[in-house]
């Protein structure tokens, strides 16, 4: 108990030392007040909702059912199997496009990055939509080329394949660094002792990155859980929780019921976060070295790098491929049946969907600086400052990127259907959803930024009269300037391109792109579907070149804004 007591004591007195500046205090409140109502105060009333009849009784049968009824056990079987197969192959493929990438000696490999980057700005449901497109009851390869007339994509097969193709760039990305921070030496010696290449890769390359492909298993495996717009599109009889969710609580009414199936999906996400958070992180930082001594001599063996690099460009031109598929079934009059060129499409999109185009945008562009300023603010909450809810900060307003969007809209549905904060079909509840979504990246992006930068320098300004809002304004926001606009760029593509939480915010007043896309999908409008997200990639490209210029214009590395 005198420990408890002592670290309590330093707690309060650490606390009280830096409340003394009162805008420190302010803000730490107010983000402390805004996490718990935009974040934890929704999940909170989901798992209430979860454990509510129609009545306002206390019930679990809403428990049972899910362990009872067919459709619903089997949407938890069906989740975990898809997110098990598809965390592998994601992982797997991943893997091999960050060794090729780090490891072999071959030409063209920027073209990854390109790729990693295309289901960043692009809608979530792209694959499905160009897979349903190619290998379809009516697809130019499946219809069209090999005349094959009772083609089923729909269903799992479908589903592992575009949820494979839409998250291996994440394993990539993660993967892609920690292999190229390996110390060259480590694999020389290896060598040098008369290991072989494979001896080599299996018992050195793999085990000091075996933390992180763990990670990037889990990653994978959480956006699998979480994925609402593939299961809808492409998902057919094939049911998940994520769709689960939507279905009982918005197509049945079952409020109880769509709110325990949340709660399920929300406990699987979580304990994956924080199994990957604070546990296989912790691993990686001491697995991986740091700063190579010397260059890395590439590998070039004829065999490796015709068999793995082959393989990686293939991946890469299939990808390609079904991204740019997209704009061109857009000019196509009939996709199936007529393949002539059209513009009739655009006409219809910009007719009947310029109120979605414009909303979503505007909404957008609000919430973007909100979300980037925010991000910057926790990330120097978090990092410079010491107080009582510095932990609650830092682990809620993260937890965001772990909870499934399904589970936040209908949390939101929950939270703000009445005063007082009645928010539902209002424009502030789309953007504070916006806003919650994209904080995540922001903020990892600043306290990488602020770790690396000395403390001192904010000091000496502190020491020269500056209060803490000037500091914060006039050394510190210009220092991590890069990763403040990088959190800009992220902050943008991922309000334009969510559909999982705001699915079920979505009023008259207000359409959204997403939502809009999602339709004409569902109803096998792919021509109209493909205009709309082609004019979706394009504000997106415009608003990154823009937010680049102005990056530009302030005299930093725009480079660096893809933290």
């Amino acid at each position: 108990m005198g420990k408890l007591g002592t670290y309590i004591s330093n707690q309060i007195k650490t606390t009280r030392n830096t409340f003394r500046d009162p805008i420190i205090a302010t803000v730490a409140v107010g983000m402390v007040l805004a996490l718990f109502v935009f974040v934890v105060w929704p999940l909170l009333m989901v798992v209430k909702q979860s454990f509510t009849d129609l009545d306002g009784n206390f019930s679990l049968q809403a428990y049972v059912n899910i362990v009872t009824m067919s459709e619903t056990y089997q949407a938890l079987v069906n989740t975990l199997m898809l997110a098990i197969i598809v965390g592998v192959l994601a992982t797997s493929v991943g893997f091999l496009f960050a060794y090729c990438s780090s490891h072999l000696a071959i030409k063209g490999k920027k073209l990854f990055n390109l790729m990693a980057l295309l289901p960043m700005v692009s809608p979530p449901f792209s694959v499905a939509l160009s897979i349903i497109m190619l290998f379809g009851s009516r697809g130019l390869v499946t219809y069209s080329l090999l005349g094959w007339s009772n083609t089923n994509i729909y269903g799992l097969k479908g589903l592992i394949f575009v949820q494979t193709i839409s998250y291996f760039p994440i394993a990539f990305l993660l993967l892609a660094g920690m292999l190229q921070s390996i110390d060259p030496s480590i694999e020389d010696a290896a060598r040098d002792l008369g290991s072989s290449k494979w001896r080599t890769f299996s018992s050195v390359t793999v085990p000091l990155v075996r933390p992180g492909i763990a990670n990037a298993f889990l990653l994978v495996f959480i956006k699998s859980v979480a994925d609402f717009a593939n299961p809808m599109a492409i998902g057919g009889n094939f049911s998940t929780l994520a769709t689960q969710v939507y279905l009982q609580a918005i197509g049945s009414y079952d409020v109880q019921g769509g709110a325990a199936v949340a709660v399920v999906l929300l406990d699987i996400a979580i304990i994956l976060f924080i199994l990957s958070k604070y546990w296989i992180e912790k691993k990686t930082y001491i697995t991986v070295t740091g700063k190579a001594s010397r260059e890395r001599t590439m590998i070039d063996d004829p065999q490796i790098v015709g068999l793995v690099g082959g393989f990686c460009f293939l991946v890469t031109a299939i990808v390609l491929a079904i991204y740019i598929l997209i704009p061109i079934a857009s000019f196509i009059k009939m996709w199936g049946v007529d393949y002539s060129f059209t513009t009739a499409h655009y006409k219809y999109a910009l007719e009947v969907g310029m109120d979605a185009i414009k909303d979503t945008t505007l909404l957008s562009i609000i919430a973007t600086p909100i979300a980037g300023i925010l991000g910057m603010i926790i990330a120097y909450l978090v990092v410079r400052k010491k107080f009582i809810g510095r932990g609650f900060i830092n682990f809620s307003s993260l937890l965001s990127i772990a909870v499934p969007g399904t589970v936040i809209g209908i949390g939101y549905i929950l939270t703000f259907n009445e005063p007082p904060l009645q928010l539902t079909g209002t424009a502030a509840i789309l953007i504070a959803a916006f806003v919650i979504r994209a904080l995540p990246i922001g903020i990892r992006a600043g306290e990488s930024s602020l770790q690396q930068i000395d403390p001192s320098i904010e000091e000496a300004a502190a020491d020269l009269g500056s209060n803490a809002s000037r500091v914060f304004t006039t050394v510190t926001l210009p220092l991590i300037k890069s990763a403040f606009f990088g959190g800009l760029i992220y902050s943008f593509i991922r309000s334009m391109t969510s559909i999982s939480a705001v699915i079920f915010l979505v009023s008259a007043n207000y359409s959204l792109l997403t939502v809009l896309i999602l339709d004409q999908v569902e109803d096998n409008q792919f021509g109209v579907a493909s205009a709309f997200s082609t004019i979706l990639i394009l504000i997106v490209y415009v608003a990154i070149v823009i937010i680049k210029l102005m990056l530009n214009r302030l005299g930093s590395n725009p480079q660096k804004s893809q933290a």
